[in-house]
């Protein structure tokens, strides 16, 4: 099994980052297989973005995912625009692709809103990009949420395309790969109709990696619940999004089912269970955070690590790249 998988390099990392994507890949070191995580920088820039943040978040999101327990041993980390390679196969697969497939990407769609001819073309055709990221390394499976499901199946589609056009098996047809155990799913703190997020304008609303304990305790005190008790099985929890959030929160970091956090503090309120959440968070975030400051002191050592992740990257890219270029007839 190879799996490769990307993030984009955001700034002021938050809870939802780290249960919704970072401790998942964390996991999966410990499965077989290789392992290609990178920051996904080139398709941030598909909207404006500040030049000087943008290499600063990269480090950042470096420093969280080390910090977080990444091991450059067991994985390939590096930064997306450290490999040319992938921008180089996304232009030969954008000749292979089809308007119409891409016409019917849900996700361009919620980006684009109303304004669609002020949209980056980078915007629309980001999707072969994303399969080129994929397909590069021949990746058999690739980590996804069910949002991103269709954006396999597009990856799929342009890989059987290129290979049917080269009368060549150029590339693996990936396949989407869910990690053990449920997503997490991490919504505001003060809005759980919305996800955790550091766009919001609360700073309430989210737990920041930097948080201090006292701030994290405070922060899940303040939490917006309701004044029932927590029930014994989910189906109580029917209708009740903020409480849900919070005991999904608490299984995630413990890495136990909502229905066993329930039977633990079932008939409990939220004066009893919100102070063992936070005193869980502390302690799954304190060590995380100490890691993260000591990083980030030393980037130095960041660019180090990118930059033989990068290495490793591009020499594992470059075969397949090279095929694809040959195949299609532009390489003798």
């Amino acid at each position: 099994m190879r799996i490769v998988s990307g993030i984009q390099p955001t700034g002021d990392l938050h809870l939802g980052n780290l249960l919704g994507a970072i401790l998942r890949w964390v996991a999966m070191q410990d499965e077989p297989g290789e392992r290609f995580f990178f920051l996904a920088d080139l398709h941030a820039i598909t909207v404006d973005s500040d030049p000087d943040q943008l290499r600063a978040n990269v480090r950042e999101m470096t420093a969280a995912l080390l910090a977080s327990g990444i091991d450059p041993e067991k994985s390939v980390l590096f930064a997306h625009s450290d490999v040319p390679a992938h921008p180089e196969l996304a232009w030969l697969l954008s000749c292979t692709a089809r308007m119409g497939w891409l016409n019917r990407m849900t996700q361009f769609k919620a980006k684009s809103g109303k304004h669609k001819e002020k949209a980056s073309v980078g915007l629309f055709t980001y999707p072969v990009l994303q399969a080129a990221d994929v397909m590069l390394y021949g990746a058999t499976h690739v980590p996804v949420g069910e949002d991103q499901k269709q954006h396999i199946e597009l990856a799929r589609d342009i890989a059987d395309s290129f290979n049917h056009r080269t009368s060549e098996e150029v590339f693996v047809a990936p396949a989407p790969y869910i990690p053990k155990g449920r997503a997490a799913r991490i919504m505001s703190l003060r809005d759980a109709s919305n996800k955790m997020s550091k766009s919001d304008p609360s700073d309430m609303s989210r737990i920041n990696l930097t948080d201090d304990d006292d701030t994290v305790r405070t922060k899940i005190k303040k939490a917006r619940t309701d004044p029932e008790p927590l029930p014994d099985t989910l189906d109580g929890l029917e209708g009740r999004e903020e409480a849900r959030n919070l005991v999904g929160i608490m299984a995630a970091i413990k890495g136990r089912s909502e229905e066993d956090v329930l039977a633990e503090f079932a008939g409990q309120g939220f004066g009893q269970f919100k102070p063992a959440l936070g005193d869980a968070l502390v302690e799954m975030l304190a060590p995380i955070r100490q890691r993260l400051e000591e990083y980030r002191a030393n980037p130095d050592k960041l660019d180090a690590v990118l930059d033989a992740g990068a290495e490793k990257a591009r020499a594992a890219a470059q075969p397949r790249l090279d095929h694809a270029y040959k195949a299609i007839g532009l390489r003798r």
